[in-house]
């Protein structure tokens, strides 16, 4: 996929994952594995407290992964309270090369595009009870230590997988809140490139066979 310069200039810089998220990471890739050999649909579901920094990012960057490494999924993103996509972390992913138009003002629905090849993606805060239909198994990813600590249960969830991140909104009026946001959303890119291009390389090697027998 033909991806925006400034997009590829991102994942081509991507920092190398630290050895304390490999694990996790990896739990993330094994579970796509198992529904790829069970020939079920990939459904990805982020949660967050209020859907609009985290697992905003995350939902972004795991289509963008998934797209480029050719493995078809459903990606969203919810929370369990409505705010907004954050501005702060819309003007990130601008800056990380994504094109965004907006349409509304309290909640704002963005149209997102990665690549001239692939849809914009609709992006706005939303429940996550509102991502998937009910009959619909979907993977939660809890993107925040406090929603993964108090929501024990996840209605229609099949494996729930925690992949914390720290909250730029800590430096929100700071100096360094352009640069804390940039920082959550590289470290976000490259995880999201990590799982699914050990998805890829398993396929290949595979481990999909090892699954299906």
């Amino acid at each position: 996929m033909n991806l925006y310069p400034e997009i590829k200039k991102i994942i081509a810089g991507a920092a190398v994952i630290p050895e304390e998220r490999i694990s996790c990471l990896q739990d993330l890739a094994d579970c796509i594995l198992e529904k790829l050999a069970r020939k079920e649909p990939i459904r990805l579901n982020f949660i967050c407290t209020h859907n609009s920094r985290r697992s905003q990012f995350a939902q972004l960057w795991a289509k963008v992964a998934s797209e480029y490494f050719g493995i078809e999924l459903q990606c969203g993103s919810g929370g369990v309270e409505v705010t907004a996509f954050n501005e702060r972390a819309v003007e990130s992913a601008k800056r990380m090369g994504f094109q965004i138009s907006s349409n509304g003002d309290m909640n704002p629905h963005y149209l997102v595009k990665f690549s001239e090849e692939a849809e914009a993606l609709e992006m706005y805060s939303k429940l996550y009870s509102d991502v998937f239909k009910s009959t619909e198994d979907f993977v939660p990813v809890m993107t925040c230590a406090h929603t993964d600590e108090n929501c024990p249960v996840i209605l229609g969830a099949g494996q729930r997988i925690p992949l914390r991140y720290e909250d730029p909104k800590a430096f929100d009026g700071t100096g360094h809140e352009a640069e804390k946001y940039d920082e959550r959303s590289r470290q976000i890119a490259a995880e999201m490139f990590y799982v699914f291009r050990e998805v890829s390389r398993l396929l290949g090697t595979g481990k999909r066979a090892q699954l299906e027998e």
